[in-house]
């Protein structure tokens, strides 16, 4: 393989970032992706000027109090320009795909309680379509545990009231799957349909300038928990509560895991880690193991 990074016309980085861009474009990459990936390149540029190896892992090192989740999507990003260069000849990406990524850390995220729950939707009270909105958006989080983008990517076409079934078409692994939530969520959805009066097709949920945004929606979600005195509230935490509810109510981790789109079970174990004593205590209570010992 050419190398022509290693001449003396090695070529500026920064600049085939630009060209990485349309290549990320033309593959029908998400902007949102495209500028994950370049918003991680440029990081990485910033700080050093070749991409090698010993670069890469200093890089790694001068984020030891960044999240482990957060530094293991930078290295992706970086990872992946690099094959891109290696593609075009500009480098061999081999070393650097050799890098390691830090190991994830453990760290639970709590599910919201029954109270919280009901104060968010309280605070959705408003009689605006952006109140139904957000109070349908909330009830459906919090009963299908779907992912925000899952939620954000759903069409009009894709949800039935009248089944109360959620087509998933978008989610990891571009596997499609059938979600079901309840006549209460059909009701709100269906509230905010005729508020907002959508049409027959398109995106299920609106803004004022088109489709909602990730952005948007943690935006008025986060509002909206500020207003019910919810702290340290994201949208992945009603992901969370979902599965928290459905343990509690008896369900099974088969279940569980077919409703969430989890492959693994170790993801059950990851979201209710926080849980799991509450989870147990009222176990025991449904399960009546007292012993009479008079």
């Amino acid at each position: 393989m050419s190398n022509r990074s290693l001449d003396d016309s090695s070529p500026d980085l920064s600049e085939l970032a630009e060209s990485w861009r349309i290549h990320l474009r033309a593959q029908h990459k998400s902007p949102q992706t495209v500028r994950a990936y370049l918003l991680s390149v440029q990081m990485f540029l910033s700080s050093s000027t070749e991409l090698t190896k010993g670069a890469v892992i200093a890089w790694l090192a001068s984020m030891a109090d960044v999240e482990s989740a957060t530094v293991r999507l930078r290295l992706a990003a970086v990872k992946q320009f690099a094959k891109w260069l290696a593609s075009e000849d500009y480098l061999d990406a081999d070393p650097i795909l050799m890098v390691r990524p830090p190991k994830l850390d453990a760290k639970p995220v709590p599910d919201l309680s029954t109270d919280e729950v009901t104060r968010m939707l309280k605070a959705c009270a408003g009689k605006d379509w952006r109140a139904k909105r957000d109070r349908a958006i909330i009830t459906l989080l919090a009963e299908t545990g779907l992912r925000a983008a899952e939620l954000l990517a759903l069409d009009i076409t894709d949800v039935d009231l009248g089944s109360c079934i959620a087509l998933v078409r978008r989610r990891k692994g571009a596997r499609a799957r059938r979600v079901q939530f309840s006549p209460s969520a059909a009701a709100a959805i269906d509230r905010y349909r005729r508020a907002v009066s959508l049409p027959a097709d398109g995106p299920l949920w609106l803004s004022s300038t088109g489709r909602l945004t990730y952005t948007g929606m943690r935006h008025t979600l986060g509002a909206r928990a500020e207003a019910a005195g919810v702290i340290g509230f994201h949208a992945h935490r009603l992901r969370h509560t979902a599965a928290v509810r459905w343990l509690a109510a008896g369900g099974s981790e088969g279940g569980l895991m077919a409703q969430a789109g989890w492959q693994s079970r170790e993801m059950v174990d990851r979201y209710v880690s926080v849980a799991r004593e509450t989870l147990a205590g009222e176990e025991f209570n449904r399960l009546g193991l007292d012993v009479d010992w008079s």
